[in-house]
């Protein structure tokens, strides 16, 4: 029985193709949108729908977005108890020789795991993730393993990773889609330690020709503007261009973005602003119902009650189009009338939200009481009324 809550609940102008869920990540886009970067996505926080979307699901080198995959492991650490962030590694020479971008941790020495993290998000230190990954897995290959490993269970179905940085690998790969949903994770998982990624700028170490302060900035260049970011990381290396994962909340609102494959730090710069502001201006969320909320009742058979409310187990949001057609549906499916008896929490119905063309999401309703079965002449007697009454309403 679909039971159809249009007029009731909700009146909402949505585009004829659009593809949301807070139950799955989102399948298709919501818009179409230009980019020079080979690699993108925009995705709504809450809701977790696809704004944008090119090439989402394309293997490309992370460089050191991966890096973000480094600092999870080290806040499961954090929260499991197994490490402190007054902890002091030590480091080893491999961690201080290197390449690339580095914190310049000292050969032999030991450093705070805190300051690592700085090292590690701020300024992008190959060698404060060498120093981590050691710390906690003894080696850099069975971190990485691990990095691997945690990922699958997380959702990042796509992903492998070789090495703690981000460091050029064949095999070190990913997806824009997997970062998009690794940011996701950090953000609502740790927001203790998400403030990191906020600071612009961290002292390490000591210039050896200079014998000052080693002050570095952070790379990511929407800090630096007034759009809202507040984290996440970038990433450069010749084979993947210069890449960004992105957050940035106004309001009530949060996205968040992953693109790669861009030519210069200034193209990576302007496009970040130009998908951000495009994906705030153009788009909203609409909440629909509140966890807890009673969505609508179902006739029970032979029950003690008649009736049982239908509760929503979690919030539930669409992100739209601002400019919009055509309309989408709300109904709710159940077998009707619902057998007793029937345990509180227990899922017993589907909201179905739909457009003209398809299913746009199915989330469960529980039952929101107990309801016990009649005894033998209360089910006849009770049969009998239903049949020539139907239920009765309280």
């Amino acid at each position: 029985m679909r039971v159809s809550l249009w007029s009731k609940y909700v009146v909402v102008a949505v585009a004829a193709v659009i593809a949301v869920s807070v139950v799955r990540p989102a399948a298709a886009q919501l818009g179409q949108v230009e980019t020079l970067a080979r690699q993108m996505i925009l995705m709504d926080y809450d809701t977790g729908t696809v704004i944008f979307d090119k090439n989402a699901d394309e293997l490309m080198p992370p460089s050191s977005m991966s890096k973000l995959m480094t600092a999870l492991m080290v806040f499961e650490q954090l929260e499991a108890g197994k490490l402190r962030l007054d902890d002091m590694l030590p480091v080893s020479e491999k961690a201080w020789r290197i390449q690339g971008s580095k914190m310049f941790v000292p050969i032999g020495g030991r450093v705070k795991v805190e300051d690592l993290l700085r090292g590690v998000i701020i300024q992008s230190g190959n060698d404060a993730c060498i120093v981590l990954a050691e710390g906690i897995a003894g080696t850099e290959e069975r971190f990485s393993e691990m990095m691997t490993d945690r990922g699958r269970q997380i959702g990042l179905k796509n992903s492998t990773f070789r090495n703690a940085s981000g460091w050029p690998d064949p095999q070190h790969l990913t997806t824009a889609r997997d970062l998009a949903l690794l940011a996701r994770y950090i953000i609502s998982r740790f927001p203790q330690y998400y403030h990191f990624y906020s600071e612009k700028e961290f002292t390490y170490g000591i210039d050896g020709a200079t014998k000052k302060p080693i002050t570095q900035g952070n790379r990511n260049p929407l800090l630096y503007k007034d759009g809202g970011a507040d984290g996440l990381k970038t990433g450069h290396t010749e084979a993947a261009g210069y890449g960004l994962t992105a957050s940035a909340k106004r309001g009530d609102r949060r996205l968040i973005m992953v693109f790669n494959g861009l030519k210069s730090m200034n193209e990576r710069s302007r496009e970040a602003e130009r998908l951000l502001e495009l994906g705030f201006s153009q788009f909203d969320n609409y909440k629909l119902f509140t966890a807890g909320a009673v969505v609508d009742e179902a006739d029970v058979w032979l029950g003690d009650a008649p009736r049982v409310p239908l509760v929503i187990d979690r919030n539930l949001a669409l992100t739209l189009p601002r400019q919009t057609k055509g309309n989408i549906k709300v109904t709710v499916s159940y077998e009707n009338p619902i057998p007793a008896p029937i345990a509180k929490g227990t899922p017993v119905a589907k909201l179905v939200v739909a457009n003209k063309d398809a299913t746009l999401m199915e989330v469960p309703l529980l039952a929101g009481a107990d309801v016990q079965q009649l005894g033998f002449s209360g089910r006849i007697s009770a049969a009998v009324s239903y049949l020539l009454w139907g239920a009765k309403k309280q």
